[in-house]
């Protein structure tokens, strides 16, 4: 994995950004569209604000999330929420939002729709992850339900997923959907979580899911 520092969070913020950008319009030149796989939770926030107004044809950008909780837009907890309010505004609204969430009582009612929304947008040409300090990555947590499946290059694009550090049931991106990225970035900020990246590169996917991506993602660090 290459690892970059930057001197502190608000640059690590604007230059990723701007990596970000550059790698969407390459996409569109090269292939007429691009996709963006963003993670939820308010770390990417000042991303996405800084993505909002990038010079860029958004009209041909998919979006969508590494992950979502299994709860409505009226949700706080709803990352489709959160990003039709922070990053799918501006320049950035005509983006393609494609969800990883339908109503229903559980995700497997729906999951095979959401699979076969999301198959024409890959592969994804930018991937962003953040990281958890139990190294978990998307929602695929330590010891999750259905891990051992979600990590096999054999999996389905999408699956459900249940642990008990993620609260409500959630959809998650699996191995195939991650591992065939054109672009991995991985966003992290502080001591701890820059000692628990490097220590994840000696564990397994099953042990610390992180370790799935790192051979071919950089890092984005700053204090």
């Amino acid at each position: 994995m290459r690892f970059l520092t930057y001197p502190n969070r608000v640059d690590l913020m604007s230059g990723l950004a701007e990596v970000i950008a550059d790698a969407l319009r390459v996409a569109i030149a090269e292939r007429g569209r691009a996709s963006l796989s963003v993670p939820g939770g308010t770390t990417p926030g000042p991303i996405f604000d800084a993505l909002t107004g990038a010079d860029l044809d958004w009209a041909r950008v998919s979006v969508f999330l590494n992950d979502e909780r299994w709860v409505g837009e009226d949700s706080p907890r709803s990352n489709t929420r959160l990003l039709r309010e922070r990053l799918l505004i501006g320049r950035a609204a005509a983006a393609r939002l494609v969800p990883l969430y339908a109503e229903a009582a559980r995700p497997e009612d729906r999951l095979d729709d959401l699979i076969c929304g999301l198959k024409p947008h890959l592969p994804i040409d930018v991937l962003l992850l953040g990281m958890g300090a139990d190294m978990h990555t998307a929602s695929l947590f330590p010891g999750a339900d259905r891990l051992d499946e979600a990590l096999s290059r054999h999996a389905p694009l999408l699956l459900p997923m249940r642990a008990e550090a993620a609260g409500e049931p959630r959809v998650t991106l699996t191995a195939p959907a991650l591992t065939g990225a054109r672009q991995v970035h991985v966003l992290i900020t502080g001591a701890e979580k820059q000692t628990t990246i490097r220590r994840a590169t000696g564990l397994s996917p099953a042990q610390a899911p992180i370790a799935l991506i790192l051979n071919q993602a950089i890092i984005h660090w700053a204090e």
